[in-house]
This record gives structure tokens, C-alpha cells and sequence, in this order.
């Protein structure tokens, strides 16, 4: 009977975090005195309907927004959003110079290696708690 229940206790576990699926987390490690960063991921909604970020929290800074970026004029900037759409069946990629989670007031610097505990807020009313995501320095990108 005990067997029993504990399988029947990781199933509910299993088929409770079947529904989104986070792959590929890291953190953008920082120089000394930058304010910011950002995480990057996969996202993966394995429902039968279309689920939205709509907002995340961190460990490492005071405020935490959805950004993307645009071209305007000629010029690539970055903007807040309200959400980030991930479709029924499908991925979206938070990347650099793509969607991304942004990490503004920094409370110290983010070096290589180091650890930050993101927690994501869907629409469908889930969150997901990510734990020791890595930070890892990054290339420059090329314009």
C-alpha cells in the first residue's frame, strides 16, 4: 500500500510539472558595478492552450520585467512588455537580443558561476521555481 501511494504521489508531481517545461536556464554574469542582467531559457507549453509569462521574480535584484528588443530607426533598443506568449504545443526562447527576463538594481555583481533563484508567473495561475540557475558570461554580440 505505502508502494502505491508513494508512485501515485510522483505521478501527480510528474504530470503537475508536465504542463510547462523549462530548459537551458542561465543568468547573464555582469562586470562590477552594473545594475542589471537578465535570464534566457526555454519554454515549453505542453498544454492544449496558449499560456503567457506574465511576470518573474529573482534573487539578486530589486525588480524583475519581460523585455524584448525592437528595431527602431535603424537602432535596437530595448522595451518592456506586459507578457510573453508561448502558444499551445510550442517553445519560445528567451535569448540574448530576444525576449528576456530582466534583472534591474542589481544588490552585487553577477560573476560566472554564480547562482540566482528565478521564480516565473503563468496565466494559466502556475509558477514555476528555478533554483540555482548558473550565470555565464557572454560573447559580445556581433552588429
Amino acid at each position: 500500500m505505502t508502494k502505491f501511494m508513494l508512485s501515485a504521489a510522483l505521478a501527480a508531481v510528474f504530470a503537475f510539472g508536465a504542463d510547462i517545461d523549462v530548459n537551458g536556464a542561465f543568468a547573464k554574469a555582469t562586470p562590477p558595478n552594473a545594475q542589471n542582467s537578465a535570464a534566457f531559457m526555454t519554454i515549453t507549453n505542453n498544454t492544449d492552450q496558449n499560456i503567457s509569462l506574465v511576470s518573474a521574480s529573482n534573487s539578486v535584484s530589486k525588480f524583475t520585467e519581460l523585455h524584448t528588443h525592437v528595431s527602431e530607426n535603424g537602432m535596437k533598443k530595448m522595451i518592456q512588455i506586459p507578457q510573453i506568449d508561448i502558444p499551445a504545443k510550442s517553445s519560445v526562447e528567451l535569448k540574448p537580443g530576444g525576449l528576456h527576463i530582466m534583472m534591474i538594481g542589481l544588490s552585487k555583481a553577477v560573476n560566472p558561476g554564480d547562482k540566482v533563484d528565478l521564480t516565473l508567473n503563468f496565466s494559466n495561475g502556475k509558477s514555476i521555481d528555478l533554483k540555482g540557475v548558473e550565470a555565464k558570461k557572454l560573447q559580445p554580440m556581433k552588429k
